[in-house]
């Protein structure tokens, strides 16, 4: 921000008007109009000579009014600038003297918001934080006592925005309580005529949350945020407001309200011309890739644009690669891009999407085998033959893939569920055939068949018993589960591999 702040707070640029009045005014005014320019004409190269000129301007007014105002404004912060922070506050406390009735209303709002947002932005060190904080403590001694709650509500709110940034959460629950109690009725509930205000203060409440992941109350005041109508907020604030609510669904993995949040965030931030918008886009990217969405998140008219933006450039490529099934390709665009990971929400949640695209990966690969090395699996998706043992273990605990894993010689089995049922039904009914010959056959009352027929039927189905068997072994089933020898095709069509 420019020193020069008065009328535009955007801008940083301040306008002078000339107004019509007695030629003895007129010639006050000159000099301390030129008192003030030849201050600023020498602030960069001579800043404490700077700030002698600017406390001057005051004094050679007979009524305090604006030229003072301005130049006891550009010494405050040349003060604060050169770390001369007591005189910086003490020279503050005699501007705010001239809020009351010197300047206009409108104009001293401007110029004491635009004035702490410079204090801000300079405060790097403790020493800076204390004299702001004073600062701030002045302003809302100031605007109370002169019951202008407009901006006693705008400075606290700064206020419990800066503690927010500074983690200070103690002093953020305390200054919330107290804001969330002058934006409500008598009986506690919201008032509509501050209800631009009251979404400002679930904002900051909201990010506190999920800082600090209480996740119970962030949905609760989440849900009361969303059902404040009498209020047309800032679209930055229901962009913070709808990327908190993202993150909070992502943390319930209720993926398809996090994308629904994540997309509104982003319009949001969008509308409002915020940087944040481009952070909140590779999160709406992360959450289609949980959901294991067909839908590119870049075929909307709002995110289109930003297809080809460099700075998303390798969240583009990984959700390209992970609806393409394509393993290697995402692994390789993680790997070069090590700073997708430096945003610890992102991090936090692409292992869930690492995990899926490799379990994809496992499933296609064994699905022709019957028997494979863990090595094997590790070699072919690049992993850790760690990993490939953990995701085979979810997918079988999962009941997605029947297999056992012999830990010790590094092996897999996949069994099959319907050539064991027939191999079991078969065992089944031989036993029952052989125990039907015996009772039946040699009851008391029946008829008896000789020694050479029992035998031969006996025999008959034992051999059923064992060409099963037989089968069971070479397919890998059953006690034939042992057999090994290198990739080839059992009975049946099931192929095996060891090696």
């Amino acid at each position: 921000m420019s020193d020069d702040d008065d009328f535009m707070q955007d801008s940083g640029e301040e306008y002078d008007f000339e107004y019509e009045g007695s030629d003895d005014d007129e010639s006050g005014d000159i000099g301390i109009e030129n008192k003030y320019y030849n201050a600023k004409q020498i602030k960069v190269d001579n800043p404490q000579e700077a700030i002698d000129e600017f406390l001057g301007v005051p004094a050679l007014e007979q009524d305090k009014g604006d030229w003072g105002f301005k130049g006891l404004k550009q010494a405050i912060k040349l003060e604060f600038k050169l770390g001369r922070y007591n005189d910086a506050i003490g020279h503050y406390r005699e501007l705010l003297t001239y809020v009351k009735s010197a300047v206009t209303r409108n104009y001293s709002e401007k110029s004491i918001n635009n004035m702490l947002d410079y204090i801000e932005k300079g405060t790097d060190d403790e020493e800076a934080y204390q004299c702001m904080e004073e600062f701030y403590r002045l302003t809302l001694t100031s605007f109370q006592s002169t019951n202008n709650e407009r901006l006693w509500l705008k400075t606290n709110i700064k206020l419990a925005r800066l503690w927010l940034d500074r983690k200070e959460f103690a002093q953020l629950t305390k200054k919330l309580r107290e804001l969330h109690r002058a934006c409500e009725r008598e009986d506690g509930s919201d008032d509509p005529s501050k209800g631009t205000y009251s979404l400002e203060v679930y904002a900051l409440e909201i990010q506190m949350y999920a800082e600090t992941k209480n996740n119970k109350r962030l949905k609760a005041l989440y849900e009361r945020a969303l059902r404040v109508r009498s209020a047309v907020p800032h679209p930055k604030i229901m962009g913070i407001i709808r990327e908190c609510g993202g993150k909070m669904h992502m943390s319930e993995e209720n993926w398809e309200q996090a994308q629904s949040d994540f997309f509104e965030s982003f319009r949001n931030y969008d509308e409002a011309g915020s940087i944040q918008r481009i952070q909140v886009l590779k999160y709406l990217v992360l959450t289609t890739m949980l959901m294991k969405s067909d839908i590119n998140p870049f075929d909307s008219q709002e995110t289109k644009p930003y297809k080809n933006d460099p700075r998303i450039s390798a969240m583009t490529d990984l959700v390209d690669a992970y609806q393409r099934d394509d393993v290697h390709a995402y692994e390789d665009i993680l790997r070069k891009n090590q700073d997708v990971l430096a945003d610890p929400f992102i991090a936090e949640n692409i292992d869930e999407v690492s995990r899926n695209m490799r379990t994809k990966a496992i499933l296609k690969l064994i699905a022709p085998y019957t028997r494979f090395t863990l090595s094997f699996i590790s070699k072919q998706i690049k992993i850790s033959v760690s990993e490939v043992q953990e995701i085979l273990g979810f997918l079988i605990m999962d009941k997605k893939l029947k297999a056992k894993i012999d830990q010790e010689n590094g092996t897999v089995t996949v069994e099959s569920a319907s050539d064991l049922d027939r191999l079991q039904a078969v065992h089944e009914w031989s036993t029952a055939l052989q125990s039907l010959w015996r009772t039946a056959l040699n009851d008391g009352e029946g008829f008896k068949v000789d020694d050479a027929a029992l035998a031969h039927m006996g025999a008959t189905a034992s051999a059923y018993q064992g060409s099963f068997a037989e089968e069971a072994r070479l397919t890998g089933l059953g006690k034939g589960r042992g057999w090994k020898g290198k990739a080839g095709l059992g009975r049946g069509g099931h192929s095996f591999i060891i090696d």
